[in-house]
């Protein structure tokens, strides 16, 4: 059966099954459970929901590992890291993973006598700080500059030492890279993004292939209070049929604009692993199966920057990225990231390609 087709049914019921195709959400805080409590598969909401459940089902056929999920992509990570990291405990983070992950690893990880290395993605720089470690996190791309690294030759060097290995997925999804498959311990995504698709929601995951990791990621969930709501994974789960084709209409229209830009006397630099300039292309060639849906450009300036926006007519100015519509923003007005004042992450949707690229271009103008 092809990755798709299984995609598409999964965590729904057999298709033999009489009545509906799927069940709703269930709303449910308490379950009855007369006697003793270990006879129920269903006892408190914290605990279960059978919505969770046909989620988790689906996604683990998508990233092929036991799945947990979590009320945000912040949630799961937090989980990981909560369940590995101990007092003295060395991690080793991407100089340039996302922000909040730096910020936490600052404050909490740093108060609970953690120890935090930090080295950028790009050309696998991270090998150098295994030694002693407990810990190592991947992010590739990372975003927003969407530099890569070699998952399997780093997962490789961490396992020689004894070093777990999470991979932060986001910005890949698990449609277009396989970390579990590669070797990682662990795989986060925030399900914000291109997995759910339609800026709407706000949930994470973590897979992995371990069994005993994923019943402590459980018991975390239930412990922390970090869980998902059943309308929000039960849309989650309807919009995850249409990951493949949203995921090939984005990434051949990002190769487009990427393309596009790469010619273009407006722009300095460009960045997305499917161009052949790409530092990494090799890398991100040999272990994704397209380049993803985020471009990330620099004009070089604020007053461009703003001024390209701001003559854009089908691409909204906002953040986050993965979402069906267009998406861009002059990524330095957060803080935090090391880009220039004109640097653009751009979140290519699912419009016509040609409309696209000509707004974009006539943006560029301007």
């Amino acid at each position: 059966m092809q990755r798709e087709t299984a995609l598409l049914h999964a965590g729904y019921r057999a298709t033999g099954t009489p009545g509906s195709y799927g069940t709703g959400p269930v709303f449910s805080s308490t379950y009855v459970t007369p006697g003793d409590p270990a006879a129920h598969p269903l006892t408190y909401g914290r605990f279960h929901n059978p919505t969770w459940t046909a989620w988790e089902a689906a996604l683990s056929e998508l990233d092929g590992g036991e799945t947990v999920a979590f009320a945000s992509g912040m949630a799961a990570i937090s989980a990981v890291l909560g369940t590995t990291l101990s007092p003295g405990d060395v991690v080793v983070l991407p100089a340039d993973c996302y922000y909040t992950v730096r910020v936490i690893a600052g404050n909490w990880l740093a108060k609970i006598g953690v120890t935090v290395r930090q080295a950028p993605t790009a050309g696998n720089a991270q090998a150098e700080m295994l030694d002693g470690a407990r810990l190592l996190w991947l992010e590739t791309p990372s975003n927003p500059h969407l530099d890569v690294c070699d998952i399997r030759a780093l997962t490789e060097a961490a396992q020689a030492r004894g070093v777990l290995t999470v991979v932060d997925n986001t910005t890949a999804t698990a449609w277009l890279q396989q970390p579990l498959a590669l070797g990682a311990d662990f795989v986060v995504a925030s399900d914000t993004k291109a997995i759910t698709g339609h800026s709407d929601l706000i949930l994470g995951h973590t897979a992995t292939k371990k069994a005993e990791a994923a019943a402590a990621l459980r018991t975390w969930r239930t412990q922390h209070g970090a869980i998902p709501g059943p309308m929000e994974v039960w849309m989650a789960h309807r919009s995850l049929a249409t990951l493949p084709l949203r995921m090939e209409r984005q990434c051949g229209t990002a190769l487009r604009l990427a393309t596009a830009l790469a010619g273009h006397a407006a722009v300095t630099a460009v960045h997305y692993p499917w161009l052949p300039s790409h530092p990494a292309h090799a890398v991100a060639t040999r272990q994704m199966i397209a380049g993803g849906t985020v471009v990330s450009f620099d004009l070089g300036t604020r007053a461009k920057a703003e001024a390209f926006l701001g003559a854009l007519t089908l691409v909204r100015e906002a953040t986050s990225f993965g979402g069906v519509h267009s998406s861009a923003e002059r990524r330095a007005r957060w803080g935090g990231d090391a880009v220039s004042e004109g640097f653009i992450r751009f979140s290519v949707g699912c419009e016509a390609p040609d409309d696209l690229v000509d707004d974009v271009t006539r943006a560029l103008g301007a």
